[in-house]
């Protein structure tokens, strides 16, 4: 049994250096991905990008607290509220 305190809704992102290295080429079809990682290295995580994602802090008896994150992927976003979950722009009550 666990209980959560919700820290704020965040977006889950995908780390390219967790990439399988080295790569098998016939499972690729002898089209290797780049292993220099040219571009970003977080890029937002595509499995996760249509469902709610919030950072939280799991709380159980006896124990320290411990932060995860949790993706409810049984939720869908609007395509409205996807794009506000998925940007850039900053919380207006943090400025």
């Amino acid at each position: 049994m666990y209980t959560f305190r919700v820290i704020g809704p965040c977006c889950r992102l995908f780390d390219r250096e967790e990439l399988p290295w080295p790569c098998c080429r016939l499972q690729w079809r002898s089209k290797e991905p780049s292993w220099r990682r040219v571009g970003k290295r977080f890029v937002p995580d595509l499995a996760a990008r249509r469902c709610p994602t919030y950072a939280v802090e799991l709380l159980q008896p006896g124990l320290r607290a411990t932060i995860a994150v949790l993706t409810l992927f049984a939720e869908r976003l609007s395509p409205e509220l996807q794009e506000w979950w998925y940007s850039r722009r900053e919380n207006p009550d943090q400025q």
